[in-house]
């Protein structure tokens, strides 16, 4: 049996914590057996989770000789991390243990070092800063979650239950991760891979940033075929200077930037237009339908025409 430990830091998220312990509590063997045996685990008695209080019955010795630890959000990601809390799981890290984190639990995991030099996710909404406070990560917010072996970590807390699946099947295989799946109402099917839907408020844009007027010009301009050159061009410096100083303030590239930004458009053009798939295509600077559609799908998961179909 496979033991997992979540570890509950003060101000929890109580999703976070709740799913983790329904979908390994519920998961049973072919032969009705149970598949995991879960604990949870704090450094104090009692965690405040914002509205009510936890008793955790296990103190942070609980972590070790546990199989998998679950690290959830919680409400204040950029808390400092405790010692002892960071030493045990750099322990656990040490002896093998998988860990993964659920939602904003991506910072306190980061804030032991163990993410540094690997891909990592989090909910999309903290993910800028995320990358701000721990540039030594590959921060990916384009997916539902990631595994790199030991160590994974999940977008929002839906994303923690596909997280979840994903580690039932990789212990017991796929029939046992879809009668998991059937208990939680949850398809097996979303992997890793598929995108969290972004929302289509305008990319980021840092206040005060010298490319402030820049972002603001591209957002005028992203039906156009825009290159490197013309967004170097448009701010005044070399393409190479342009790399260096978007990427040290915006936290990604001039053309990612833009391929989000147009994504954006597109996805609030779905909602709020009946537009044909073409029209839209060409109003966020596709050069054909076609191209469209497959970016789309690969950003988002689903079609232009499932998006719609959900979100309009």
């Amino acid at each position: 049996m496979h033991i997992v430990a979540i570890l509950a830091l003060d101000q929890v998220i109580p999703f976070d914590l709740a799913t983790p312990i329904e979908v390994f509590s519920r998961t049973r063997l072919p032969d009705g057996r149970p598949g995991y045996q879960v604990r949870v685990c704090a450094e104090q008695p009692e965690v405040d989770a914002g509205t009510f209080a936890i008793r955790a019955h296990r103190g942070l010795e609980g972590l070790q000789g546990a199989d998998t630890i679950i690290v959830p959000g919680t409400a204040v990601p950029t808390a400092p991390l405790p010692p002892a809390v960071r030493d045990a799981l750099r322990a656990a890290a040490a002896d093998g243990t998988r860990i993964a984190s659920i939602c904003a639990g991506t910072f306190p995991l980061a804030a032991t070092g163990l993410l540094d030099g690997l891909r990592a996710t989090t909910h999309w909404i903290a993910a800028d800063l995320l990358a701000a406070t721990h540039p030594g990560i590959d921060v990916d917010a384009d997916v539902l979650y990631v595994d790199n072996g030991q160590i994974l970590t999940s977008a929002g807390a839906a994303a923690g239950l596909d997280l979840c699946l994903h580690m039932i099947r990789r212990d017991y295989g796929s029939a046992v991760a879809a009668d998991a799946a059937r208990l939680s109402v949850m398809p097996l099917e979303r992997e890793g891979g598929q995108a969290q839907f972004i929302v289509h408020d305008h990319a980021p844009a840092p206040q005060g940033s010298s490319f402030e007027p820049l972002l603001g010009w591209l957002q005028d301009h992203l039906d156009g075929e825009l290159t490197l050159a013309d967004i170097a061009a448009r701010a005044g410096v070399s393409t190479r200077t342009l790399m260096r100083r978007f990427r040290e303030q915006t936290g990604t590239t001039p053309l990612q930037w833009l391929h989000r930004a147009r994504i954006r458009r597109a996805q609030h053009l779905l909602e709020t237009t009946r537009h044909p798939v073409e029209r839209i295509a060409a109003q966020v600077g596709f050069g054909s339908p076609t191209a469209f559609r497959d970016r789309f799908k690969r950003t988002t998961g689903v079609s232009p025409q499932a998006y719609r179909r959900t979100f309009s």
